[in-house]
C-alpha cells in the first residue's frame, strides 16, 4: 500500500522548507532589537517550529521527521547552486558581484551549522512533543508546544550560533545571543499559541488525523519509515 500525503500536508511542508532556507540566508545579517544583537533569521525561524508542532501533533513524529530531512536537503540544494553561481564569472557591467559573493560564500558554513542545529533542534522538538502527547494522553497541547519548542530552540541555538559566529564576536556576546534568541523565539510561540491551537484543531478536524506515536522508532536517521 502506497503512503498518501494530503494536499494540506504538502503545502505546509513547502512552507516549512521556505522558512528554513530564508532563515539561513537572513542569519548572515546581525540585527539589533532593543540593544540586543540577533541573527536576522530570528524573524522567520520560529514559524518553522510552529509548523513542526503541527506536523507532529496531527500526523505524528515519523512524518515530521520526513519533512525535517526534506527541508535540509532543499537548503543544501540552494547552497550548492548558490556556490556555483559565485564561482561563475560575473558580467563586466554587473557591479554587485562582491555583495552577492559575500552572502553565498558564507552559505556552506551556515549550511553545516544548519545541518547540525536544525536536525538536532527540530528532531528534539518533535520528540519531546510526541513523548509528552503520549504521556498526557493528548491533553495540554499548550504546555507541550512551549516545552518542546524551548528544548528544540535551545539545542538549535546552542549549536548554530557558535559554529557561525565563533571568532567574529566575543564569547559573552554569543552567550547572550543564544539565550536571548531562545527567549524571543519561545515568547513568539507563546504569543501566537492561540492561533497555533486554532490551526491544529482545524487541521485535525479537516484531515481526520490525530496520531499517537506508539511503538515507533525515534531514530532521526530512519527516514524511510514514514
Amino acid at each position: 500500500m502506497k503512503q498518501k500525503f494530503s494536499p494540506l500536508f504538502m503545502v505546509m511542508a513547502v512552507l516549512f522548507v521556505v522558512c528554513l532556507i530564508f532563515s539561513n540566508l537572513f542569519a548572515i545579517k546581525i540585527i539589533q532589537v532593543a540593544g540586543v544583537n540577533l541573527p536576522g533569521g530570528v524573524i522567520i525561524f520560529p514559524i518553522a517550529y510552529i509548523l513542526n508542532d503541527c506536523f507532529t501533533e496531527v500526523w505524528g513524529y515519523k512524518k515530521a521527521r520526513l519533512v525535517i530531512w526534506i527541508a535540509f536537503a532543499m537548503n543544501f540544494f540552494v547552497a550548492i547552486f548558490g556556490q556555483i553561481v559565485v564561482w561563475l564569472p560575473s558580467a563586466p557591467f554587473w557591479d554587485n558581484a562582491e555583495k552577492f559573493d559575500y552572502i553565498f560564500n558564507l552559505a556552506p558554513k551556515v549550511v553545516i551549522a544548519s545541518f547540525l542545529a536544525f536536525i538536532a533542534g527540530s528532531t528534539m522538538n518533535a520528540y519531546v512533543l510526541s513523548k509528552m502527547k503520549i504521556a498526557s494522553q493528548g491533553r495540554n497541547f499548550s504546555l507541550r508546544a512551549v516545552a518542546s519548542s524551548f528544548a528544540g530552540e535551545f539545542l538549535d541555538s546552542l549549536i548554530f550560533i557558535p559554529i557561525v559566529f565563533l571568532g567574529q564576536m566575543p564569547l559573552n556576546t554569543m552567550i547572550v545571543m543564544i539565550f536571548t534568541q531562545v527567549m524571543i523565539k519561545v515568547v513568539y510561540e507563546i504569543i501566537i499559541l492561540p492561533f497555533t491551537i486554532l490551526v491544529v484543531n482545524k487541521i485535525k478536524a479537516y484531515e481526520g488525523e490525530n496520531v499517537f506515536d506508539k511503538n515507533i522508532s525515534y531514530n532521526p536517521f530512519n527516514i524511510s519509515d514514514f
